[in-house]
């Protein structure tokens, strides 16, 4: 069950490349040694703190924006932004005829927003229900929602701009660890989590129009609402990081995929296939010939391997991550919850992870 349409991930060359950009887009926006700076607290003339305004500047060069703000909430905090200040309560959005985000889905139930569906994956339907439906915004996950999406990220929001949609883009999962990125593509707005990105807690980014972005400052004036100088930048120092451990992570999932598919041929581990998927993140999927999914996830707790997620690849999740399958995958046959886990290899080698998962097969078979 191969995915029908993987996302790219960075070369290694092209996150070297990222990461000099955004160090030289910092050498243009701090001088005098104010990077070296913690940060600074309060409104400074009405506004943010300095270095978030700094950082804020630094961002939106570094993307190609015409501007970003730093908003709280994480990644659910910066799509409901973005949903604010494109989309009138009461109004339509179109989403992909998926399962949605269950973040986002309170959100556009919070907006009282009547949900239009298209099928991104075609684009004539997608035009085809624009054009009937008229909804004024669209929200596009850049990350897979089903294993079988193939569309693609540019191509649909042209569509989507060709029949005068305001166009989202939900960039979780997918910024800085693929060539791509919702701006780039052409989105009006595009919102991503820091925390997903290994910077602090709470911290979510919003890039896009200035006019748009406006409407978000002027929502989030007071002294409480803003993202402090410090915690802006260390979600900066922290970004400067990021291509690189990504594509190295890929690197090492698609070694690992080599590795177990070794073990899978040989058929004695009681392994039937293994493959990537972007479920959000980019994973592997490893199918058992019996139904001991939960007990191997057990075993590798005890090897040491993450019993659950923090927030996808975030600073505090180093060793890989053994996972349940998402409800998304197990949805159209819930017994998949009993023969496949999802492995991140998160900051670890594949041999760490082939050996985690060649152990924790090991004591299931001695137990039987």
């Amino acid at each position: 069950m191969p995915t029908a349409g993987m996302l790219d991930a960075l070369s290694i060359e092209q996150a070297m490349e990222l990461q000099f950009k955004l160090v030289d887009c910092i050498h243009r926006n701090f001088p005098n040694g104010l990077f070296l700076q913690q940060g600074d607290l309060g409104l400074v003339q009405g506004g943010s703190p300095l270095h978030t305004t700094l950082a804020e500047q630094t961002l939106a060069q570094f993307f190609g924006a015409q501007d970003c703000v730093l908003v709280r909430g994480a990644g659910t905090g910066a799509i409901r932004e973005a949903l604010g200040a494109v989309a009138q309560p009461g109004g339509s959005v179109l989403v992909h005829a998926a399962p949605i985000y269950p973040s986002t889905e309170i959100t556009l139930r919070d907006m009282a927003l009547r949900v239009v569906n298209a099928n991104y994956n075609d684009l004539e339907e997608t035009r085809s229900v624009v054009t009937l439906q008229k909804p004024s915004v669209a929200v596009v996950q850049h990350a897979r929602q089903l294993l079988t999406d193939s569309y693609s990220l540019r191509d649909v929001i042209a569509t989507l701009k060709g029949c005068g949609c305001q166009v989202v883009v939900d960039d979780n999962y997918a910024v800085l660890k693929t060539p791509l990125c919702g701006i780039a593509a052409g989105a009006d707005l595009a919102a991503f989590s820091l925390f997903k990105l290994q910077g602090p807690e709470g911290i979510g980014c919003v890039l896009g129009k200035r006019e748009l972005l406006q409407r978000i400052r002027r929502r989030n004036c007071t002294g409480g609402s803003q993202v402090q100088g410090m915690e802006a930048m260390e979600a900066l120092r922290s970004l400067v990081n990021v291509p690189v451990a990504m594509a190295v992570q890929a690197m090492q999932t698609e070694q690992a995929r080599v590795d177990i598919q070794k073990l899978a041929d040989k058929k004695i581990w009681g392994i039937r296939r293994v493959f990537v998927a972007n479920m959000q993140s980019r994973v592997l999927l490893v199918e058992f010939e019996q139904p001991i999914a939960y007990r191997v996830l057990s075993q590798a707790e005890k090897l040491g391997a993450s019993p659950r997620p923090v927030g996808a690849e975030s600073k505090y999740e180093i060793p890989a991550l053994f996972y349940t399958v998402s409800r998304t995958f197990a949805v159209e046959n819930p017994e998949r919850l009993n023969y496949y886990i999802r492995i991140n290899v998160m900051r670890a080698g594949a041999d760490t992870v082939v050996r985690i998962l060649k152990e924790a097969l090991k004591s299931i078979m001695q137990e039987d």
